[in-house]
Parts: C-alpha cells; structure tokens; sequence
C-alpha cells in the first residue's frame, strides 16, 4: 500500500502544479487581452478632435 500511496501523492502533486500553471498561463492571457483593448482604446482617442463648422 505504501507505494501507492506514494503514486498517488506524486500524481496529485503534479496535477496541482499543472493547475497553477494553467491558472497563471490564463491570468497572463487575460492580462495581455486587457493591455491590448486598453491600447487601442488610447490610441483612437489621441490626434486631431473632428472638425467643426
């Protein structure tokens, strides 16, 4: 029994850092799409306003 006991600990221990890994790899996606949509928000308000009559 004691070595599966061990399997399984190594087993969970690996799916948990491969949880974290995902968890953070998503974060830095997210961010990424944040930093993208927060850029070309400020580039579009910059420049000349529209002309006026």
């Amino acid at each position: 029994m004691a070595v599966k006991d061990d399997n399984e600990s190594e087993r969970n221990s690996t799916l948990l850092k491969a949880g974290f890994a995902a968890g953070i790899g998503s974060a830095a996606i997210a961010a990424a799409l944040l930093y993208v949509t927060r850029a070309k928000k400020a580039k579009k308000a910059k420049g000349s306003p529209p002309p006026t009559d």
